[in-house]
């Protein structure tokens, strides 16, 4: 596994709905499946491709995370006014979207992000909702 964090692969969901995904590692390996260039971030659209899954993956990401693991999500400021989100549970920080990046990020828990900020987007919220519906289909395959 290459992503931030992925020494708490072991990391366990506390949303039963959510038990199918076993762990944070086989979450990964999941989503290696669901990220698609529908649920990039438009502006990152033409970035997006097989080879790089992740890429504006990261808000729709976390928040998914965060409801099956709960924790926070915190952002790391990109310099364009906008944040790579990334998850804070417990002692474990880690983001599953971290290989979009050539160079390591700082991840500090200075700028907190606010769920019902990133959704008041309505094609991020579609993005969030399409990317979950994914999920819950692949664990049915």
């Amino acid at each position: 596994m290459m992503f931030y964090g992925s020494e708490h692969s072991d990391l366990r969901p506390t949303n039963c709905e959510y038990a199918f995904v076993g762990s944070l590692g086989n979450l990964y390996q999941l989503m290696l499946g669901c990220w698609r260039r529908e649920t990039c971030a438009p502006r990152m659209q033409e970035k997006w491709s097989e080879a790089n899954p992740t890429c504006g993956q990261c808000s729709i990401t976390a928040f998914l995370v965060q409801d099956i693991f709960g924790g926070e999500v915190y952002g790391v400021p990109l310099g364009d006014g906008n944040y790579h989100c990334f998850n804070v549970v417990g002692d474990a920080v880690f983001d599953l979207t971290s290989e979009q990046f050539d160079h390591p990020l700082t991840y500090t828990m200075d700028f907190p992000q606010i769920r019902e900020t990133h959704f008041a987007k309505a094609e991020k919220k579609a993005r969030y909702e399409t990317l979950k519906d994914a999920l819950k289909r692949k664990a049915k395959s």
